[in-house]
């Protein structure tokens, strides 16, 4: 008899087993280039995903790796429980390079945990990079350069990025910079755009002197700079940029890095939205200029400016043309939220539970 039962358990947990090693597919292009698919197979992937890019406090990833790596751990746990595949992470610059030519090796050896730590919680990485989010973090070495001097920095950045990830099929995809823009506009010899939002600049320019050149010129040779520092040690995982939809401010506007081109080096398209109230139709329209027959992630999204009912109208009308969704989670789990009995919470906590229940199964 225990032997029978015995005989029976090792059936049933050499599966088990041989199922909890089964190794994490790398996520490629369809054989036309217009959807996501697991290496492999002809499976579909639709990216559900969060943007973890600071903690309830504002600091970045970079500032408490180090010293509370258990946090990350607890997040990552947290954010698969959400139904979550894609943690969209945003990698600082100043962190990574501590000369224009020489990487930081420690900062990358935490990388290389923050992919093993996805692989294991089977979670992807979008790795968005270049970041200079805050200001007093940026060195004047790097302020000072001319923009060819500044681009070969970001290559450089890239190239030890990508050569540290390039082995593990948990980083999803390479972003090149959040939301980059070009010269022009209020202190246009600043690389850091406008006022800082809570903090942190999110945009960045890529030039502070057009010098003539058209903007399709400048934006083409930035992006084949640096997706051919990628390519140099990394030839299969995917390269985007995400970008402000400026077709959702002016209607009439046209991409410009998802313009023919520009778009050519990368693989799919991602932008930001945030409809606004009683908007949807208008964020849809504005959406739709961004279909170009590759892959189509909203890459941020939050109901920031609508009710929760008008955001869920607008991912179910984009359901069709998009290959993802990336919202936000900030190290705050929905129970936390609802204890701290405040309005913010409530509401935060709701939109928790619903991309939870939302969460493509």
């Amino acid at each position: 008899m225990k032997a029978s039962l015995a005989i029976l358990f090792a059936l049933i947990l050499v599966p088990l087993a041989a199922q909890a090693q089964d190794p994490l597919p790398k996520i490629v292009l369809s054989e036309d280039g217009k959807d996501f698919r697991r290496q492999g197979t002809q499976k579909p992937f639709y990216v559900w995903g969060v943007n973890y890019d600071h903690d309830a406090d504002g600091k970045l990833i970079e500032d408490y790796w180090h010293d509370d790596w258990d946090v990350i751990e607890e997040d990552f746990a947290e954010i698969q429980s959400l139904g979550a595949n894609v943690v969209r992470v945003h990698l600082q610059l100043p962190k990574f390079m501590k000369t224009a030519d020489e990487p930081n090796e420690e900062n990358l050896a935490k990388l290389a945990d923050l992919v093993k730590l996805a692989e294991s919680k089977s979670l992807y990485l979008n790795i968005t990079g270049l970041g200079c989010y805050h200001k007093q973090d940026v060195p004047a070495w790097y302020d000072a350069l001319k923009e060819a001097d500044r681009w070969q920095v970001q290559a450089n950045f890239w190239r030890a990025v990508a050569k540290t990830c390039r082995d593990s099929p948990a980083v999803f995809c390479y972003d090149l910079m959040n939301e980059p823009a070009l010269g022009g506009g209020t202190n246009a010899d600043q690389w850091l755009v406008g006022e800082p939002l809570g903090g942190k600049y999110f945009v960045q320019r890529i030039t502070t002197d057009p010098a003539g050149r058209d903007n399709k010129v400048i934006a083409a040779a930035w992006v084949k700079t640096l997706t051919e520092a990628i390519r140099e040690v990394d030839q299969q995982t995917l390269v985007t940029v995400g970008v402000i939809p400026w077709a959702l401010v002016w209607p009439s506007a046209k991409p410009l890095f998802y313009s023919e081109e520009v778009s050519g080096p990368l693989d799919f398209v991602s932008v930001h939205f945030y409809p606004e109230k009683e908007s949807v139709d208008k964020a849809i329209a504005a959406l739709k200029v961004y279909d170009i027959g590759k892959p189509l992630v909203i890459e941020e999204f939050f109901p920031l400016k609508c009710s929760i009912v008008e955001a869920e109208q607008f991912l179910t009308e984009a359901r069709p043309i998009t290959d993802g969704v990336v919202s936000f989670y900030w190290g705050t789990t929905q129970r936390q939220y609802e204890a701290a009995e405040t309005m913010q919470g409530a509401i935060l906590a709701k939109w928790l539970a619903r991309f939870r229940e939302l969460a493509p199964k």
